[in-house]
């Protein structure tokens, strides 16, 4: 496509003596395989009519590209129609997408899973949606440094530590070897429930968790170990980590590095306070930002206790990244609830460090519900758990008579969740997640698996000929090579869902062509070995793109 480009600026150059953009889009096959409507933007600047502009660029171009394209058509009111040569698109089969991001240093920050609370089913959507957008930017060519930001100091500690304590009749930590290890991370999250509950409905409680969350922070300033109560906190800290890296090992999850809000919390404190009537000013015993002046709401970055807010740790965070990996980009992935919380915090940064919010990209997505569209809330409790994704989707495959192994499971859910485009909610139904027909991952990892039995079944082969294309391989080839156009425009985007859209209908065009073309004993088998081999290269390249493995065998 590149080269079809760069022909096409230069005999415009040449004609009429105009710089052009001049964008190609993939037609419906009958009309070609590139189409341009470049004439369209020139012929107001030439008072000329868009036809004749056409004409003449679509003859130049006949013969600027005589070796790779079969012919050059002006339709419609202006457009341009290209279709490349046989040999040409024969040359285009399995080219991998471009390095375009090769040098760059990314730091994609996802699933932001809090210590002291259980991993839910938003913790599976968005480390899903993660692992895609950042293994798009691997394949680009991108060094990316996958990390986790999670809450291990706040109000939600204090809540929880609040609860643990009553359950432990006090500070003793002893007592901790009594909660079985598969039930830690459900039961703290029945303590920080219990915690909530509290804090909204008890104002003596309420004090006394204020009191916990101080005590929580002085354990950090202090490096304190050694107390009962310090005891408690890093034991429980410690399963929390513990549950997230076998939740993350299981979802193939690589992450390079936990950031606790404790380890962020004092350099934003400090940042902040350094600050302070120049961006930030007092209110109340507070420290403000006053997004209003830039059309944004205001808030809290340093509380009334002097403790700093979950703003005044993003701000430590961004700092932090940059020493750490000197980023040339950062992304953060959140929930579409963080839209607005972040504009705030971006908008503050930007006043004193405008470099690093010009590279950093908040790519927001929105909730995972299930059949029914029920919101899950943490702090009221009635949450879908992370192992509950999981159980739920094992069960509606046990249910259809299939082995509920991790390999169609784990395809099932990752790929029923970036199908969607990012931004909207989406429904998760664990029956249809499964379905071997459909828009579905077992369905494409049944293609990809198929064409490989296919593969299996041919012996020594003989090189292909150059004969012409027949009308279904040709088809077949044409989508294949569209390939490279969807990653590039994947990650350009940073929206997976069009790799999904694209390997479905990839599944749908090479089922229609073998189903009227045999492979193996025909007199064109060599070819269309090629194209099977081509076929499922992509399946599998595309699937690991998702995240989803890609068997031999189903």
């Amino acid at each position: 496509m590149e080269a079809i480009q760069a022909a096409l600026t230069r005999v415009t150059k040449q004609l009429f003596d105009q710089d052009a953009q001049a964008e190609l889009t993939r037609p419906d096959e009958q009309f070609g395989d590139y189409t341009t409507n470049v004439a369209l933007q020139l012929a107001g600047r030439l008072h000329q009519s868009p036809r004749d502009v056409a004409a003449s660029l679509a003859e130049a171009l006949q013969t600027e590209l005589a070796d790779t394209v079969q012919e050059v058509t002006v339709a419609g009111p202006g457009f341009i129609n290209i279709r490349l040569s046989d040999a040409a698109l024969l040359q285009q089969m399995g080219a991998a997408p471009g390095q375009r991001l090769r040098g760059q240093e990314i730091v994609a920050e996802y699933s932001d899973a809090n210590p002291f609370k259980v991993l839910h089913a938003g913790h599976v959507y968005t480390t899903v949606v993660g692992d895609a957008v950042a293994n798009l930017l691997e394949a680009a060519g991108a060094t990316v440094h996958r990390v986790n930001f999670g809450g291990d100091v706040g109000l939600h500690v204090g809540k929880t530590m609040w609860a643990i304590l009553r359950r432990l009749d006090g500070e003793h930590p002893e007592k901790l070897a009594d909660v079985p290890a598969d039930e830690r991370a459900a039961w703290m999250a029945q303590c920080y429930v219990q915690g909530e509950q509290a804090y909204n409905e008890d104002e003596q409680a309420k004090a006394e968790i204020i009191k916990t969350n101080k005590h929580v922070y002085q354990l950090h300033a202090e490096n304190e170990h050694t107390s009962p109560f310090a005891h408690i906190y890093w034991t429980c800290r410690q399963w929390s980590y513990e549950a997230f890296d076998a939740f993350f090992a299981r979802f193939g999850t690589r992450l390079e590095k936990y950031y606790p809000e404790s380890e962020v919390a004092d350099l934003g404190l400090q940042t902040v306070k350094a600050h302070i009537g120049t961006v930030f000013e007092e209110s109340d015993g507070a420290i403000i930002f006053d997004g209003e002046k830039y059309g944004l709401h205001t808030r809290v970055f340093i509380n009334q206790q002097g403790l700093p807010t979950y703003e005044a740790k993003d701000v430590g965070l961004i700092a932090k990244k940059h020493q750490d990996y000197h980023f040339d980009r950062s992304i953060v992935i959140t929930d579409n609830e963080q839209q607005q919380y972040m504009q705030v915090v971006l908008k503050a940064i930007e006043q004193f460090w405008p470099d690093l919010v010009r590279a950093t990209t908040h790519l927001t997505h929105g909730k995972l519900k299930l059949v029914g569209g029920v919101k899950m809330s943490s702090r009221k409790g009635n949450i879908v758990r992370a192992s509950e994704v999981l159980a739920m989707t094992s069960d509606a495959l046990q249910q259809s008579g299939r082995s509920a192994d991790d390999t169609v499971m784990l395809g099932a859910i990752k790929y029923a969740f970036l199908k969607t485009r990012i931004g909207g909610d989406i429904i998760y139904d664990p029956k249809e997640s499964i379905a071997l027909v459909g828009n579905s991952g077992p369905y494409l990892q049944y293609a990809h698996a198929r064409a490989r039995s296919i593969l299996a079944k041919v012996g020594q082969q003989e090189t292909a000929t150059d004969s012409a294309l027949e009308s279904d391989e040709r088809s077949l080839l044409r989508k294949i090579t569209e390939y490279t156009e969807v990653v590039e425009k994947s990650t350009a985007e940073l929206m997976p869902h069009y790799i999904c859209t694209y390997l479905y209908e990839l599944a749908q065009v090479f089922n229609r062509f073998y189903e009227h073309n045999r492979v193996v004993g025909d007199a064109r088998e060599a070819l269309r070995v090629r194209l099977v081999a081509a076929y499922a290269d992509t399946l599998r390249h595309g699937l690991e793109l998702l995240g989803i493995a890609a068997p031999e065998r189903m």
